[in-house]
């Protein structure tokens, strides 16, 4: 009996917290029944088509980069062995550590037409303006490229894994059998890798998706920089939510996509797991392989991280000192409130789903991580309308019962904008907490349960100490995110509320790059801790 009233105990807080997180998804989904306004009409008539046009565009083109680079490099790295492939096997990561606006603020400044590449194309040619092609960066593909450059790692280290422990042995029975090295790899591992790559892609075109400050900065009319025109520029919520559930429809098909790729296919069934017989490159062969893994490298953090560091020290932050440090204060404020918040909602989830394991608990566990999915501009819209809502009727409700003026708890204050953080954020705890606590044998469980202890105590005793590792990892992944959230922070932020996210979009859209270098370096240095922590877990088998 008191097994199952906790069996019951677990399973509506896993229940409570799903409801918690989908409800920017249902307010979204019911702005589709709400009347139509005469923005909605103006913006479904004209500009609508262009915000689809030039976001599956942009989709298209990111993932066709970023196939070619991460698969590219993959192979590379786990099939061939060549000059500096031990470096360059964590240094493909990197480009992780730099959120894709601020690359693009880099790069838009060396390329620009003020900018040093084409002043020294100039000078060196005695060429004026009009009388050379140079590829324009403020544009869709330029877009498309700074997200690649910055995302690929995604389906590098995805595909990589699958290469090296799911295409081997098939890999080298083909190769026995005499196929040639590029059938062997074209015909065999990379359909092996499959489900790893389209997993990968996934995850690539939800950030491109809810990438704001690029498209903003490239004058790209996208779903994001849609959402923000409609909701400041017209003033018109309404409109910003029906926006957005279009904008839904997007991230509901890659879920299915990247759900129905993900079931077992007839390569992966006779797979097993193998090391892969790595061919040794040599000569020009081995010198174009170093060549191809080092680009990627230099183009995506290389050469932004340098920039940044060369403007920070000559340049800098004019407010560097008290007002920078406000700056920064703000940011660990919401990141670490948010963390905090979602490493206990993912240890509830956890431990729900290890005490049942029931489907109505693991239903819940799906509908509470989808918010990883969801746009960071599409969360903010869906939580403002209910939020704002909960204010007024609070407000009214003290108001006509005791004549108290409460004004808004939640609208416009930081809780709002950590709220949004743990909605976006929490699939990267649980994912992280849920691989700690698979790792731990049941029998631990049973035999404390038989010892005694209650589900509390073996959580406390047994289950978090040895999850320490998992949840450090979660706290971290978590926090980052959280320090380089741009369009959520934008739209729900209090007013005069300056992160640094917000800080480096508010400089360089005053087209002063040099000035938010400073704030731009320590978001990419702080990047760099999960970046590193993929790579030491992804060297683990």
């Amino acid at each position: 009996m008191q097994n199952q009233q906790t069996q019951w105990r677990w399973l509506i807080s896993s229940f409570l917290i799903s409801v918690f997180t989908l409800v920017p998804v249902i307010v979204i989904l019911t702005s589709l029944f709400a009347p139509t306004t005469s923005t909605w009409s103006h913006i479904s008539s004209s500009v609508l088509p262009g915000y689809v046009g030039n976001t599956l565009l942009l989709m298209v083109q990111v993932a066709l980069y970023t196939t070619v680079i991460g698969v590219g490099t993959a192979w590379l790295t786990a099939a061939t062995e060549f000059p500096g492939r031990r470096i360059l096997t964590w240094a493909l990561m990197l480009p992780l550590a730099a959120p894709a606006y601020i690359v693009a603020y880099v790069y838009t400044d060396l390329l620009d037409y003020s900018g040093p590449v084409q002043t020294l194309i100039r000078s060196l040619t005695g060429l004026y303006a009009g009388e050379y092609y140079f590829p324009e960066i403020r544009s869709l593909s330029g877009a498309a490229f700074i997200i690649s450059l910055v995302l690929y790692p995604y389906v590098y280290l995805l595909v990589r894994v699958a290469f090296i422990q799911r295409s081997a042995t098939l890999y080298d029975a083909a190769r026995t059998l005499g196929a040639s090295p590029f059938f062997a790899f074209w015909r065999i591992a990379l359909p092996a890798a499959r489900p790893a790559l389209v997993g990968g892609l996934a995850l690539v075109l939800m950030e491109t998706l809810a990438d704001y400050g690029t498209v903003d900065y490239f004058a790209v009319p996208t779903f994001s920089t849609g959402i923000f025109r409609t909701w400041f520029s017209m003033g018109d919520k309404a409109a910003a939510l029906k926006l957005a559930a279009v904008m839904f429809s997007f991230v509901v098909l890659l879920i299915v996509i990247e759900k129905y790729n993900r079931r077992p296919s007839q390569a992966q069934a006779i797979a097993r797991d193998g090391n892969l017989q790595r061919t040794q490159l040599t000569g020009l062969v081995a010198a174009g392989a170093t060549l191809l893994c080092v680009l990627p490298v230099v183009l995506g953090s290389l050469i932004p991280g340098g920039t940044l560091a060369y403007f920070a020290l000559t340049t800098g932050d004019p407010l560097l000192g008290h007002g920078f440090t406000g700056f920064i204060g703000n940011s660990l404020q919401v990141a670490l409130s948010a963390t905090l918040a979602a490493v206990i909602i993912a240890l509830v989830l956890t431990y729900a789903k290890r005490l049942t394991d029931s489907k109505a608990v693991n239903l819940s566990i799906q509908l509470s991580t989808l918010g990883y999915a969801l746009p960071g501009a599409l969360l903010a819209v869906g939580l403002f309308a209910p939020v704002s809502q909960f204010d007024r009727a609070i407000a009214t409700f003290f108001d006509e019962q005791f004549d108290i003026q409460t004004g808004l708890l939640l609208t416009g204050t930081v809780a709002i904008v950590v709220y949004a953080y743990v909605v976006r954020f929490l699939t990267v705890a649980f994912n992280s907490t849920n691989s700690g606590m698979e790792a731990i044998p049941p029998i631990y469980d049973q035999a404390a349960r038989s010892l005694g202890a209650t589900p509390w105590r073996v959580l406390k005793s047994i289950h978090l100490p040895l999850m320490s590792r998992s949840i450090l990892a979660a706290g971290i992944l978590v926090f980052v995110d959280s320090m380089r959230e741009l369009p959520a922070t934008l739209l729900l932020r209090p007013f005069d509320f300056e992160t640094l996210a917000t800080r480096v979009y508010k400089l360089a859209s005053d087209e002063r790059i040099a000035e938010a270098s400073t704030a731009s370096l320590l978001i990419v240095v702080i990047g760099l801790v999960p970046v590193l922590l993929l790579n030491k877990l992804s060297d683990k088998r």
